[in-house]
C-alpha cells in the first residue's frame, strides 16, 4: 500500500479529533491520543479542548476525580494523563528498559538499584490507602534510617527518583491540594488495578494505541517517543512482530512503515486536508512523531518549537504541517507565521482564535506577522 505524507497528515488530524472537532469525552480523547502530556496541566487542558466542538471547564478535574484517567510519569519520563485501563501497559513498557540500573544513572542521581527496590517496598506500605504531599512522602521516607541521605533525590523538582517508582508502580499522581502535588498508589486510584503487566503483553495494547493516532510509523520512532530509544532495537521489532497480521507495512513517499490494519482503508482514501488548527504547548501531534520529524516541522524551524529545557511551543497547523508559532500576550493572540510556509487563510485563523475563546473563556483580540 503506498500513499502521499499529505494523506498520512489529514489522516492523523481525523483521527485526533482535530479535523473535525470530536464530540469524545476527557477519557475518550486521552485514550486515542494514546496519553496526553501534562507536564503543564494547563496545556494539557487546553491540548484536550481544542479537540473537542463544545469544551467545558473543569473536564480534566472531573476524568481524574472520576478515576477514569490517571496521571503519572509515562513516555519519555514526562508526565502525562493516561487512560485507567491503559495505566498497567503504559508502565510495564518504561520500566523494561530498567534505565535506573544502568551505570550513568546511577553515577547521576545517586541510587542503587538494590536502594531502589527497597524504596519501591517502603513506598508501597507508606502510601497503602493515603494521599501525602511529597513533603510528606519524602519525610515519612527519611525518617526510615536506610533512606536517610536520600532525602535530596527524593525532593529534587525533576522527580527522577520517584519516576523508577511510578513505573513500578509503586505510585501515581493524586488529587492536588491547592498548588501542592500529592502522591497515591495505583491500587487506590486505578480501578482494578492488579500490578504491573510482562512487556509483550503491554506492547499489544501500546503499539497499536500509538499506531492508531500517530501511525504509519516505524518501530523505531515509536520507541523515541516512548523512551528516547531507551530500549534494545530488536526487543521494539519483536514486539512489532508479535502483532502479526494486526498490523500492515504501507509506504509513505518511499519510506516503509507501520499503522493498524483497522485503519488501511481510511487512510488510502483520505485527501489533503487545508484545516488550521492553533494547537497548545506540549500537543500530540507534535510529540507523536517528534519534533525532529521534518515532515511535520520543518528542520530550519524546530528551535522556534523546541525550546530550552524541554519547552514545547504553542503551533500553527495549517494542511498538516507546522505553519508557524502563536502565544497570548496581554489579551492578543499573538501569531507569527514561518515565512516560508503556504498562505494561511486570516479567516480560519480567526475562527481558530474563536475556539481558543471558548476553551478559555474569555475574548482576544488577534494579530499576525511573518517571521
Amino acid at each position: 500500500m503506498q500513499v502521499t505524507q499529505d494523506q498520512v497528515l489529514a489522516w492523523r488530524l481525523r483521527r485526533q479529533g482535530l479535523a473535525p472537532r470530536s464530540t469524545a469525552s476527557v477519557a475518550e480523547l486521552v485514550r486515542g491520543l494514546a496519553g496526553v502530556q501534562a507536564q503543564v496541566a494547563s496545556s494539557a487542558e487546553l491540548a484536550l479542548a481544542t479537540r473537542q466542538r463544545r469544551p467545558r471547564a473543569g473536564a480534566v478535574e472531573e476524568a481524574l476525580e472520576a478515576r477514569a484517567v490517571v496521571k503519572t510519569w509515562v513516555m519519555r519520563g514526562t508526565l502525562h494523563l493516561v487512560a485507567a485501563e491503559h495505566v498497567a501497559a503504559y508502565l510495564s513498557l518504561m520500566a523494561a528498559a530498567r534505565t535506573w540500573e544502568k551505570p550513568a544513572w546511577q553515577r547521576t542521581f545517586g541510587v542503587t538499584p538494590t536502594e531502589m527496590t527497597a524504596l519501591g517496598e517502603a513506598v508501597d506500605d507508606v502510601l497503602a490507602g493515603r494521599v501525602l504531599t511529597r513533603q510528606e512522602l519524602t519525610e515519612a521516607l527519611v525518617a526510615d534510617g536506610r533512606f536517610a541521605a536520600l532525602e535530596t533525590q527524593l525532593t529534587s523538582g525533576w522527580g527522577m527518583v520517584l519516576k523508577p517508582l511510578a513505573w513500578t508502580g509503586k505510585l501515581c499522581h493524586g488529587p492536588n491540594q491547592g498548588n501542592r502535588v500529592t502522591f497515591a498508589s495505583p491500587r487506590d486510584r486505578v480501578p482494578g488495578w492488579t500490578g504491573t503487566i510482562e512487556p509483550e503483553e503491554a506492547a499489544r495494547t501500546v503499539i497499536p494505541a500509538y499506531l492508531g493516532a500517530h501511525g504509519p510509523a516505524t518501530p523505531e520512532t515509536f520507541d523515541a517517543w516512548l523512551t528516547r530509544n531507551a530500549h534494545r532495537k530488536t526487543v521494539v521489532r519483536g514486539w512489532f512482530a508479535s502483532l502479526g497480521e494486526e498490523l500492515t507495512k504501507v509506504e509513505v513517499d518511499g519510506t516503509t512503515s507501520y499503522m493498524r490494519a483497522e485503519d488501511a482503508d481510511a487512510l488510502a482514501s483520505a485527501g489533503p486536508s487545508e484545516e488550521v488548527r492553533l494547537l497548545a504547548g506540549f500537543d500530540q501531534y507534535v510529540l507523536g512523531p517528534g519534533t525532529s520529524d521534518t515532515r511535520v516541522l520543518p528542520a530550519e524551524r524546530r528551535k522556534a518549537v523546541s525550546r530550552t529545557s524541554g519547552w514545547i511551543t504553542p503551533v500553527v497547523v495549517h494542511r498538516g504541517r507546522v505553519a508557524g508559532v502563536w502565544e497570548i500576550t496581554d489579551g492578543t493572540v499573538d501569531v507569527q507565521l514561518f515565512s516560508e510556509s503556504p498562505e494561511v487563510p486570516k479567516d480560519a485563523l480567526e475562527a481558530e482564535v474563536g475556539h481558543l475563546e471558548a476553551c478559555n473563556g474569555r475574548s482576544y483580540a488577534m494579530s499576525v506577522r511573518m517571521i
